[in-house]
Formats: C-alpha cells, structure tokens, sequence
C-alpha cells in the first residue's frame, strides 16, 4: 500500500501546442486510454510520481475557449469543470502567445490552481524572440509559469514541483481580470444569485460570467431566473475585454516577433491567395507523387529481388522437406506472393509518408484547410471538414476520428460520407501497380489524377447531400495559421515509423489472413480440390457479380473476387491479382508484364480505359473493414454506416460505368 498523496493534474491547452508530447514526456508509457463518459473521445491518463506525490495525469482534446461547440470542447471542459480535478497545466505554446492565452485568462477564473507551461521555447529562441518571464506571471495573477521543451524534455522536473508547491499553497486562488463597470456590477449581482442557489458551488465567478455570455449549457445546468441582469449576451464585449487584456500582456513580455511573423505573411500571399491557393496545393501534391513513383520505384527494385529469392529457396525448401504440394502451393503461391506482393510498395508508402509529415509539421497543412474554406461552403461544410480529408491521404480511420472536431452531428455524418473518397495510403499499391502495367509513360500522373478525382468526387457529393437535406452555407472557417517552421526530423520520423509500422502490422494480420481466404476460395470447388480455377468457389462467387461489373468494364470474376477482397484492407486487391493470375512477384517488370498477358488471356479486350476505371471503382466503393468498424462507432449508428456502403457501392459503379462507357465512344 503506497503512503504516497494523489493528486489529479488536467493537461490543456490549445491544438497544436505540444500538449500531448509534454504529457507522454511526463507519464512515459504509463498510460491508460479509455472513452469519455458518454462520447467516443479517447481519455488518456498517465502516471508519475514526484517529491512523494502519485500524480495521474489528463491529457484532454486541444481546444481553444471553454466555450463549446463540438464534442472535444465539450470533453475538455466537463474535465476541467470535475472537482477531482486538483491542478490545471495550462501548456501554451510560448511562440503563440497572443492566441493561447484567450484560454489561459478563462481557466484562471474557474479559480483553480493554474500552472502555465511555457512549452516551446526551444523555438522561440531559434526564432530571436524573446519572453519577460518575471513580467508575465505578475500580469497573470502570480501564477507559476515554467518555461518547458517538451520535445527535448528540459523543464520537466521544474514544471512538476510548481504544480505541488501551488496545489499546497494556493488551492485554487482566484484570478479576477476586471471588465467595464456595467459589466461588473451585472457579473457581482449573478454571483449573488448562485451562491443562494448553490452555496457550495465553486468556480462562481465563472459561472456568473458564463450567464452573462448567454452559455447554453450552464443555463441549462443553473436555471436560475436572471432576466431583469441579463437583458442581453455580453459575450462579444467580454471577448473584447479579454483580448485588448491579452494584447497589453503581449506588448509587454514578448519582443522581436515581427521579423519572423512578415516571414510568414510573405509566405502565405502565395499559398493562401484566392486565385492562386489551390493550383499550388494541387502542384504541391503533384511533385509528392512524382517523388512517390521516381524514387520509389528506383528502389523497391531490390525489395523485388529480395521477394523472389525468398520465394524460389522457400518453395525448394519446403520440396526438399517433402511437404504436400497443396501446402507449398498455400505457402509460396498465397501467402508469399500475397504478403510479400504487397511489401514491395513499402519505399513509395515510405515516400508519401515522409512528405505528407513534412508539410503537416511545416504548418503548410492549415492554410490547405484556408483554401479550401470557401469550396467547402458552398458545399454546405465548412474548412474545417477538409481537415478530416486531408488526413484521409493517410488513413481513413483516424479522418473518420477526425470529424470530432465539427460543431454539428449533421456535419460530422455529412464529412464521414465524403471523407473515405479520400485516397488512402492503402491504394496506393493499387495506383502503382495498373498505372505502371498499363499507363508506363505517364504512371504518376494517371496516380495522381486519381487524388484529385476523390476530392471532386467528396466536394460533389458534398453538395447533393447538402441539397437534399435541405442545408444552407456553413460560416466562415475560424482557424489556427501558425507560423511555418523547419520540419523536426524526430517528429517527421516518428510519423512515418509509426505509419510503416501500421502498414507492415496490416501485411502481417489482415493481409496475411485474406491471401490464406483467397487461396482456399481459388483452390477449392464443390468437389474439393481444383485444378482449375474457373472451377473454384471464388469463380461461382465472381460470376454472379459479372453481370453487374460489365457495365463498368470489370466484366470478369476475377476482377470480382478481387474486389470482394479488398474491402478486408485495400492492398488485397494488388495480392488478390498475384494470386488470381499466378504471379509470385508482381511489382517486377516481369510480373507486371505476366499479370497482363494473363488478364488480356482472359479478356483480349481488356486495356488501358479497363483499368482505370478499375483504379477508380478501387477509389470509390466500399472502405476497409477497419473503417467501416470507426464510422460505426463515430455515427453510433449500424443504419447510417449500411446507407453509407450503399451509397459509396453506386458511386463507384456510376463513376466507373461513366467513364467506361463514355471512355469507349472515342476509344475503339
């Protein structure tokens, strides 16, 4: 039994200010996630222990002001609002003064203990600005501010005993930044009527001036009758208040700003012009796949050798050993060429990854989700729901998490339909593949071509979900445009670590499970064992589907039985061709040349404008297994993820059956 005090710390701050690095610096791997009560937002505590204290650590959502609008604002407050809460790190981006301490100012009068964390210091001095660390703190109430880096881990042990040293002495002092006189005397008259109401509550003040801001979720929590004080929402001239406070702070503890700020604004004439801000997203996403399949391809060159080296001593081994030809057949033509087919892409992926973190960490990612503030409202949606897009050229999982970020339920189911027409990482391989088989000259560009048709296809989608729901023009994007930064190379390459590490756990799970499914559905029929496949249960179950794809130009079973495949996990339909067609090295020059001579065997007609339209059903129809799962749990709803999958089903078979037959007019 510990005799070790316990204290609860609440880690918040603003998105994007280093709050959860600082917290895994503090915790390390003692973590424990879970779900809020009541909302699918992961809670994420931790443990650490300092000057015999056992201190469990919050890490809640980024926001921007207790005052909520989507569900993460929501969980953050409910968190700071919990009287278990002991302490409040308020971690502030210290190269962001002026926009972190709106909260700041807020947390200050729920009048508990606040210990500001100056994080990012580091960048700070790399920037030539400077911070008047004794002025602040007496500008904010006398509240410890500690400077921090969590990235480099300094300050750690300061931070920790300013959180003891003011829970033991402060408990809770009260912060009063004082308002106009009117707005005063109506602020004392509300603290009145609470504390006959409740007289035990705390955090009064704030309370009060919540009431005065017309805040819907307190009223509802306090109905008191306050109509002869409130006569109106002060919430614009409180803001005000605050940020004319926050401006006199800035002017007087921070120095040299404006050199590296008309850096930025230079920067950004360019990048978030009216005119010009797309075309350049659009040519910066062109160079990331044109880096994708150059230098990709020069190196999975040996990722190919490899593949086939071990494919040929595996199968010798395991002849020389005796083993059943169905199993060497099992082994070698499912599982290595399935598997290992799909590890040949890892240098593309690898390049994608590493670009898509560079711009993300640069700040470049933001002002995408400026640009296309003003598309997305006509659309009924605004910026902010490009932001879950743009995370869907990695991963449509953590996009489908992503919507959280949006105000309304309505707008949260309208970005999960338009987000998994996203290109994702996971097919990539798919572009790679056709593209090079059957589109050799310009492969990169066909690739790319298919990034661009997912956004229009979203926006379009978008707006006829918008028109039939009868919805109107969404407001202005209020978004955060941090200044642009070197990348950090640890950062950029944990990302891709972590995402190749996703990537390799998939080929050794899901991909490894759906290559040993097809193998058995090609090999075995009704009679047992085939030696055909055109006897085997996958060609009955492609054969029905023919009928329907012919119109699309996928008119064979195997292209069927592929897609089928692939809603397991995207790359199955690049593993799901090497095992249909027999090839065991398909990324090779070879192999792509033996999987075409083996479709056009097939279907002598099958081209080019086959396999794009192939390329874009892939873009289009159903999710991954794991995606579907998210927008289930994110939805709450089994009805609206089914009408989803219909619905991404006949958008991919009517794109596709367009372009095909539209395609074949000027084709012969």
């Amino acid at each position: 039994m510990s005799d070790k005090k316990k204290i609860r710390v609440a880690c918040v701050g603003n998105p994007n200010c280093g709050k959860t690095t600082l917290f895994n610096a503090l915790t390390g791997s003692r973590l424990k996630v879970a779900n809020w009560p009541g909302v699918t937002v992961e809670k994420i505590e931790g443990q650490t222990s300092y000057e015999g204290y056992e201190i469990a650590l919050l890490d809640t959502p980024g926001i921007y002001s207790l005052t909520c609008y989507t569900i993460e604002e929501k969980v953050t407050r409910q968190c700071v609002m919990d009287d278990d809460i002991d302490v409040i790190i308020n971690i502030v981006d210290a190269s962001s003064l002026e926009r972190n301490l709106y909260l700041t100012l807020q947390l200050l009068e729920l009048g508990k203990p606040v210990v500001l964390a100056l994080n990012m210091m580091d960048i700070v001095k790399e920037r030539g600005m400077e911070i008047d660390l004794h002025r602040l703190p007496e500008m904010l109430g006398d509240i410890p501010v500690v400077p921090v880096s969590a990235a480099k881990r300094t300050g750690l042990d300061i931070l920790l005993h300013a959180v003891l040293h003011h829970y033991e002495e402060e408990k809770g002092a009260e912060y009063t930044l004082q308002y106009p006189e009117e707005i005063e005397n109506k602020i004392a008259k509300l603290e009145v009527m609470m504390q006959a109401h409740y007289p035990t509550h705390s955090s009064v003040r704030w309370h009060a001036i919540k009431l005065l801001e017309d805040d819907e979720e307190v009223k509802s929590e306090h109905p008191i009758q306050v109509g002869n004080i409130v006569d109106k929402s002060y919430e614009k001239e409180i803001i005000s208040c605050k940020y004319a406070y926050i401006e006199s702070v800035v002017k007087e503890v921070l120095f040299h700003k404006s050199r590296k700020a008309a850096t930025t604004d230079k920067v950004d004439r360019l990048l978030t012009h009216e005119w010009l801000g797309l075309p350049t997203f659009l040519c910066i996403m062109g160079l990331v796949f044109f880096l994708t399949f150059t230098i990709g391809d020069a190196l999975k060159g040996v990722f190919e050798m490899a593949l086939e080296l071990f494919s040929e001593k595996a199968g010798a081994f395991l002849l020389r050993i005796g083993t059943a030809d169905w199993l060497i057949s099992l082994i070698v033509d499912g599982i290595i060429t399935g598997v290992g087919g799909i590890l040949t892409f890892l240098p593309n992926i690898c390049i994608l990854f590493f670009a898509l973190a560079i711009l993300e960490d640069s700040g470049y990612m933001s002002r995408v989700a400026y640009v296309m503030d003003s598309i997305m409202g006509r659309v009924g949606l605004s910026g902010k729901a490009f932001l879950p897009m743009i995370l869907g050229f990695g991963c449509t999982v953590p996009a489908i998490m992503a919507t959280r970020a949006l105000e309304t339920e309505q707008d949260r189911k309208k970005t999960m339909i338009i987000t998994p027409f996203m290109s994702c990482s996971a097919r990539l391989p798919i572009y790679v593949i056709f593209s090079e088989m059957f589109f050799p000259d310009c492969a990169g560009l066909v690739a790319f071509s298919f990034y661009v048709i997912g956004m229009a296809v979203a926006i379009i989608a978008a707006l006829v979900l918008n028109r039939i729901q009868k919805g109107h023009e969404n407001n202005s994007l209020l978004i955060e445009l941090p200044e642009y930064k070197r990348p950090n190379g640890r950062t950029v390459g944990i990302y891709v670590w972590n995402k190749l590490k996703d990537y390799l756990t998939k080929a050794g799970t899901t991909i490894f499970l759906a290559s040993i499914a097809i193998w058995f559905l090609l090999n075995f029929g009704v009679t047992g064992m085939v030696e055909d496949t055109a006897d085997s249960f996958g060609a009955v179950i492609g054969r029905l589907l023919v009928p329907v794809l012919a119109p699309a130009g996928l008119g064979m079973w195997q292209i069927a039985v592929a897609l089928i495949s692939g809603i397991s996990a995207k790359e199955v339909v690049v593993s799901s061709f090497s095992v249909l067609f027999g090839v065991s090295n398909t990324n090779s020059a070879a192999g792509m040349a033996a999987i075409v001579a083996n479709v056009q065997a097939v279907n002598p007609a099958f081209g080019p404008l086959n396999a794009y339209c192939l390329m874009l059903f892939c873009l289009l129809y159903i999710p991954c297994v794991a995606a579907v799962a998210t927008i289930k749990k994110e939805s709450g709803s089994w009805k609206f993820t089914a009408r989803l999958m219909v619905f991404q089903i006949l958008t991919a078979w009517l794109f596709a059956t367009l372009v095909f037959q539209i395609g074949s007019l000027f084709i012969s």
